[in-house]
């Protein structure tokens, strides 16, 4: 008995050993937030922002799924929100010692143009200014710019061509007509500074309405964030035109410039860095400077890449500086609704989304914004009217030391091509589209997409009922890719309608993935995905094996070596890893335990994972985590 005993012990003693190194085959990380829980993570898209003088931080946007779209931060952590998913625009946040101010969404209640007024302990709205009569707007910001001083509030009403002044109980004082007034500040003699963005020109007025001063700068200079410094009396202007720096001017008399702040050119400088390098001082679009009164200064950039909805832009970036202007943390969230692309050329170290590239682990390092606003000022990535909603997913094939980037939105049946040269380092280059005369067709691709590791491309183009390859033929001196003419190939009956395609050259393999019937199931997968051994080899109508999705809405697939990777919608987070030799279900990615990486709720995307095998034999997968507002990593060896 005692004997028994004994071993039954020492069995769980080596089950207790040996257990946590065998299911630990992989572990889970993320990148482009500085926090990885749902807690502590850093908010989506914060495009304004106010500092209260002891250093709190509220910044508002237009979109956050898990929290109120005004967050609040101080000494580099979260420390929570006000209001509910939908309250904000975001393009608009000022407060003063009780109070916030803040631009709201459009409803049907009270349309747009309106501002909430939300006490700062109980953190409820207690007023609605009505600052606007333009009241139908839902995409533009109609109130862009707010500020306080003393029993003052000041809005500015964009269509109205008017800046409102009101007590900050709501009663209405005057109007100063300023045409395409934006962002605003008050200095201590209660002069109000007006930036026309489009003019480049900050306009004051004095308490009476008064026109005084115009500093008018350059033509290429945009002012997207002012901050009157009462320390300094100088008035702090943020600048998202080719300079991306910010500008000090004295406004005691005549204004006159007295420093910068920043590099000049910001993350598009190529003395310091290289094109589309991001970093402490290598700002993107400044859309709001603050100081608390112990002289720290906060700066929020946004990185470059948007959507009509405003709340899928390129991310929050916030940089704490002490009076020195030294760095002493950032606060990132540089990811909503997008998937990054592990990079085959850095064996997987590099990670790059539609608009964003990013590399290392526990939050990674944002490395560079891809868009060039001031060269390529249609990049497809930044234009509203564009017909896709926004282009934060990625695709990446890296071929003989060039990179072609396939950038595109969450449902998408229009695709976007990139290229990469020395001379605009890690700036993205526009090229061409599918549909689009590169591809000689204008129908939509509705019947799967994808860009091989060898830069081939493979579209389902909407009713042909045909596969089209198009053969990457090379690159022009530039870097810039060509294909040949498309190769038609019939869709196998047995996997009509088809939604996915995925082809994986270094073993000549296929993977098609069926849809669903009616009109919107070309965006999803239903039950059936067929793999084909063989395909350019001529086997394009005998699948071996046929993988059976017995979990409930697939949604997104990817490949990579020997597995198929499947994620899942409006169900659970997990990606399930599918043998693609025997068809058999390996593995199931969850959360590696223990873990406190928060992964999200599921894959809302069509193109929501990537995967690689590197070098090593490890799988690295990228997953969409729109909960959390980063990018999922699993690193994971068979």
């Amino acid at each position: 008995m005692m004997k028994r005993i004994h071993v039954t012990f020492l069995a769980a003693l080596l089950i207790a050993t040996f257990a946590p190194e065998c299911l630990a085959q992989y572990t889970t990380d993320w990148v482009a937030n500085t926090f990885g829980t749902n807690a502590t993570r850093v908010g989506n898209v914060a495009r304004s922002m106010w500092v209260a003088p002891e250093g709190v931080i509220y910044t508002a946007s237009m979109w956050d799924e898990n929290e109120g779209r005004v967050a609040i931060y101080q000494n580099g952590q979260s420390t929570g929100s006000i209001g509910g998913h939908g309250d904000f625009q975001g393009g608009a946040i000022t407060g003063n010692a009780t109070s916030i101010f803040a631009a709201l969404a459009f409803t049907t209640t009270y349309g747009s143009g309106t501002v909430g007024r939300y006490n700062r302990t109980s953190q409820s709205r207690d007023l609605l200014i009505s600052v606007s009569a333009t009241t139908t707007e839902q995409r533009a910001d109609v109130i862009t710019g707010l500020a306080t001083s003393g029993s003052l509030l000041y809005a500015s009403d964009f269509p109205g061509n008017r800046v409102r002044v009101y007590t900050t109980d709501g009663t209405w004082r005057q109007d100063i007509n300023v045409s395409g007034p934006g962002v605003l500040a008050v200095d201590s003699a209660g002069n109000i500074w007006v930036a026309q963005k489009s003019a480049g020109t900050i306009l004051e007025f004095n308490p009476a309405g008064a026109p005084l001063n115009t500093i008018q700068m350059s033509a290429t200079s945009r002012p997207s964030a002012l901050y009157f410094d009462a320390a300094t009396g100088y008035l702090m202007i943020g600048d998202e035109g080719p300079d991306m720096n910010i500008k000090i001017y004295n406004i005691s008399s005549t204004p006159f410039l007295v420093s910068t702040f920043g590099i000049q050119g910001g993350y598009l400088d190529t003395t310091a860095g290289i094109k589309g390098q991001v970093g402490d001082k290598r700002f993107t679009r400044v859309a709001g400077v603050g100081k608390d009164t112990a002289g720290n200064l906060y700066v929020l950039n946004n990185p470059w890449g948007g959507s009509w909805d405003l709340g899928r832009d390129g991310g929050t970036d916030i940089h704490s500086y002490n009076s020195s202007g030294t760095l002493q943390w950032k606060l990132q969230s540089l990811n909503f609704e997008g998937s990054a692309a592990p990079d085959s050329g850095t064996d997987g170290a590099y990670f790059y989304g539609g608009t964003n590239i990013y590399t290392g682990t526990a939050g990674g390092t944002f490395v560079a914004n891809t868009v060039d606003p001031i060269d390529y000022p249609s990049d497809p990535r930044i234009n509203i009217n564009d017909r896709s909603r926004d282009e934060h997913f990625g695709q990446l094939a890296s071929v003989g030391g060039n990179r072609i980037l396939v950038a595109s939105g969450q449902n998408p049946d229009t695709f976007y091509f990139f290229h990469f040269n020395a001379a605009n380092g890690y700036i993205a280059i526009p090229d061409a589209t599918i549909p689009g005369t590169a591809f000689n067709t204008t129908a939509p691709v509705r019947d799967g997409f994808c860009l091989d590791s060898k830069g081939d491309v493979w579209a389902g183009l909407d009713k042909t009922n045909a596969i089209w390859h198009y053969p990457l033929t090379g690159f022009d001196g530039n870097g810039k890719p060509t294909w040949g003419a498309g190769i038609a190939t019939p869709i196998p009956s047995t996997i009509t309608p088809l939604s996915r395609i995925i082809y994986l050259p270094d073993s000549d393999t296929m993977i098609l993935a069926q849809g669903l019937s009616g009109s919107s199931g070309w965006t999803s997968i239903g039950t059936r995905v067929e793999v084909y051994h063989g395909w350019l080899a001529g086997n394009t109508t005998a699948p071996n094996p046929v993988i059976n999705l017995t979990s409930a809405n697939p949604k997104s697939i990817t490949a990579a070596g020997n597995y198929l990777f499947v994620g899942y919608v409006h169900t659970v987070p997990n990606i399930d890893a599918f043998n693609l030799n025997t068809g058999s279900l390996d593995t199931t990615l969850t959360n590696s335990s223990p873990s406190t990486v928060y992964v999200g709720n599921d894959v809302d995307s069509m193109y929501g994972l990537r995967s690689y095998r590197r070098s090593t034999g490890e799988y690295v997968v990228t997953k969409d985590n729109y909960n959390g507002t980063s990018i999922i990593i699993y690193r994971w060896t068979p």
